[in-house]
C-alpha cells in the first residue's frame, strides 16, 4: 500500500537553507512576487504581518483564500491572475510554513541536490 499525498511531509528541509523542489518553487514564486516588499525579507512583517508569526495559526485553506482574494482594506492585493503564484501555491505555503516552524531557518533556500 503506498502512502497517499496527505501522508506525505509539507516539505522537505535539510540543514535548515535546501529544500525540495516543490518548497524551493515556493520560495521563487515569493520572490518572483515581490513580497518581501511588505512581509519582510524573512518574512518577519513590515508593512505587512509577521508571516513567520501567522503561519503558525493560519490554515491552508485560509492562507490560499487570502492569497487568491487579498485583503484590499488591509492592502494584501489579491494574486488570483498570477500564475507564478497561483502555480506554486502549495510550495508557497510549505516554504512559509517551514519559516515559522523554524525548521527552515533562512529565508533564502536552495533546492536540494538530486
Amino acid at each position: 500500500m503506498s502512502a497517499s499525498a496527505e501522508d506525505a511531509p509539507l516539505y522537505t528541509v535539510v540543514e535548515g537553507s535546501q529544500v525540495d523542489a516543490k518548497t524551493y518553487g515556493g520560495f521563487k514564486a515569493w520572490r518572483a512576487a515581490n513580497c518581501a516588499q511588505c512581509h519582510g525579507a524573512n518574512q518577519e512583517g513590515a508593512v505587512g504581518p509577521a508571516l513567520t508569526e501567522s503561519l503558525k495559526v493560519m490554515t491552508k485553506a485560509e492562507f490560499v483564500t487570502t492569497i487568491t482574494e487579498g485583503r484590499l482594506a488591509k492592502g494584501m492585493p489579491n494574486w488570483s491572475a498570477n500564475p507564478t503564484v497561483m502555480n506554486n501555491m502549495d510550495g508557497l505555503y510549505a516554504y512559509l510554513k517551514g519559516r515559522s516552524e523554524g525548521k527552515i531557518t533562512i529565508a533564502r533556500v536552495t533546492q536540494i541536490p538530486q
